[in-house]
């Protein structure tokens, strides 16, 4: 099988297109490739989304630790602390193992007048039960991050505002939070990083690949089982997730520079890419 034919055979194997079964033997360097670059795509859309999604609930639970309301406050210092306390991967087997305990004819709700079912099948399945699992981790990882940059806002910029009679929605729109994103921006990026190469744990946790449909990792799990030589497809995952990294670092110093547009350059943040080997 030349190149071409195994780009056009499997680059899209991972979403269900192109040949249905995999390669048993003989196994060439561009079937390799192709394969685990077509499971990438499930890691695209697993950080893509999760970091999307995960974004605006951090800001939110950020905001709620910083309040003076004990209810507020303490269910997102708990979240927080629940999520960031426990190993990903066991969140992974925990959310799977509730998801199958729900009625698989769906919960009924009743409204009165007539009862709503609601299906909860889907949920058992990966593309949406560890999206789920991954967009609260993140959440609370990213709460974390914005709330100390909330905590960091220099008191001069808050008085500032007081002195311009900013109050309200508009202090927060035009100071607080411009701010506190600018301060979080590089600590983010990390995370950012770090919540895309977790991605590769979702096929190896408690959510199965259905019709051999998996991620990157998990085609070249299946080349190192089947050719007993692990030192081909990992290094080919561990490219791919190197140039997936560049790709994000460069986005995100984008918006970076955004953030710091109006400070002088000598004092502007740069973003450090610090990886984290343990979280």
């Amino acid at each position: 099988m030349t190149c071409a034919e195994a780009f056009s055979a499997y680059a899209l194997r991972s979403l269900g297109i192109g040949e249905k079964l995999l390669p048993r033997s003989d196994f060439t360097l561009c079937q390799q490739v192709t394969l685990i670059g077509s499971g990438l795509i499930w890691n695209i859309y697993f950080g893509v989304l999760a970091l999307f999604f995960g974004f605006f609930l951090a800001n939110a639970v950020a905001m709620a630790r910083a309040s003076r309301s004990a209810w507020l406050r303490k269910p997102a210092e708990w979240f927080i602390f629940v999520f960031r306390g426990s190993p990903l991967f066991i969140q992974f087997f925990l959310f799977y193992e509730a998801f199958v305990l729900l009625p698989k004819a769906g919960i009924d709700i009743p409204l009165g007048v007539t009862t709503l079912t609601v299906e909860t099948s889907w949920l058992t399945k990966a593309w949406a039960g560890a999206l789920i699992v991954l967009f609260l981790n993140t959440a609370a990882y990213s709460a974390e991050i914005f709330y100390g940059a909330l905590q960091s806002v220099p008191r001069g910029d808050l008085e500032a505002a007081d002195a311009y009679g900013l109050t309200g929605w508009n202090r927060f729109r035009r100071i607080l939070w411009p701010t506190t994103l600018r301060l979080a921006w590089p600590a983010y990026t990390n995370e950012a990083i770090f919540l895309f190469q977790s991605t590769t744990l979702v096929f190896f946790s408690g959510f199965p690949a259905t019709q051999q449909r998996g991620d990157a990792l998990y085609y070249a799990n299946y080349f190192a089982d089947k050719t007993f030589n692990p030192f081909v497809p990992y290094p080919i995952v561990a490219v791919y997730f190197i140039l997936l990294t560049l790709l994000l670092t460069w986005g995100f110093n984008a918006v970076n520079r955004h953030l710091n547009r109006h400070l002088p350059a000598n004092t502007r943040s740069r973003i450090r890419l610090r990886p984290q080997i343990i979280r």
